[in-house]
């Protein structure tokens, strides 16, 4: 599948990784697949921009609710807001968590929750865990993309980018990311994929390009992604429908 990327989409993904890094997180989400989208110079990013689907706001979103850097780790997929809103203050938690049990007790706790997070998506490989696509998209879907174009899809991960790390995931010092640079896909992003390929099936493409991964996040139900597109001026299915009508109008 991932050499039927256009070079525009391939950077997109390689971005997602990127932002991941940036902001000290051990994974690559849905929601980092997102900022990289909005960030691109495309049409589809122009469209999300428009309804305040930008940079500024999608990273502001994943910040906010699963923190940046020492921010980040065990508490990333709790409502901040919602937990204060009860009395539950996630900095104090870990404060006193830190106080008793010492300053690298959130750092094991982080390592141990994305360790179980991972260990059903990645396989080992002779250099390490790498991230195994094929796990990611049905049989089914492979079929209708050989018929559409002829050749099954290449879902070796070979290229660079798309590898999983090497050794355990998490945080790891020297700017926080992981020892090879390269942080696994959570399930999120990974339907994200699906989506994108079954985006480019319903348009009758052969091959990947941006507007497919845009259609794919505005489909996307895990993860962050919705929450984030809930903050636009429009549906999420506006955005869909605005976005396959422009691809449409340029094809």
């Amino acid at each position: 599948m991932f050499e039927r990327f256009t070079q525009e989409a391939r950077a997109a993904i390689v971005d997602a990784r990127k932002q991941a890094r940036r902001l000290e997180h051990h994974y690559v989400g849905g929601e980092h697949i997102l900022l990289a989208v909005v960030s691109a110079d495309n049409p589809a990013s122009a469209i999300l921009n428009a309804h305040g689907l930008t940079p500024a706001y999608v990273e502001g979103e994943i910040t906010r609710r699963v923190g940046a850097g020492t921010g980040a780790g065990p508490f990333g997929g709790l409502d901040r807001d919602a937990l204060a809103s009860i009395g539950i203050d996630l900095d104090t938690v870990r404060a006193r968590i830190e106080a008793s049990f010492g300053p690298q007790a959130m750092a094991w706790a982080d390592f141990e929750v994305q360790r179980g997070r991972t260990r059903a998506h990645v396989s080992a490989g002779p250099r390490g865990s790498r991230l195994d696509p094929r796990r990611a998209v049905p049989p089914g879907l492979i079929r209708s993309w050989r018929r559409r174009t002829g050749r099954r899809p290449n879902l070796q991960a070979r290229s660079p980018h798309l590898a999983g790390p090497a050794g355990a995931p998490g945080r790891f010092p020297g700017g926080g990311a992981p020892r090879d640079g390269h942080p696994p896909f959570t399930p999120a992003a990974k339907k994200v994929l699906e989506l994108t390929l079954r985006e480019t099936l319903a348009l009758h493409g052969s091959v990947i390009g941006m507007e497919h991964i845009a259609l794919a996040l505005t489909r996307v139900k895990s993860g962050m992604v919705p929450h984030i597109l809930d903050g636009a001026d429009t549906s999420a299915a506006a955005l869909h429908a605005e976005i396959a009508d422009q691809f449409r109008q340029a094809s």
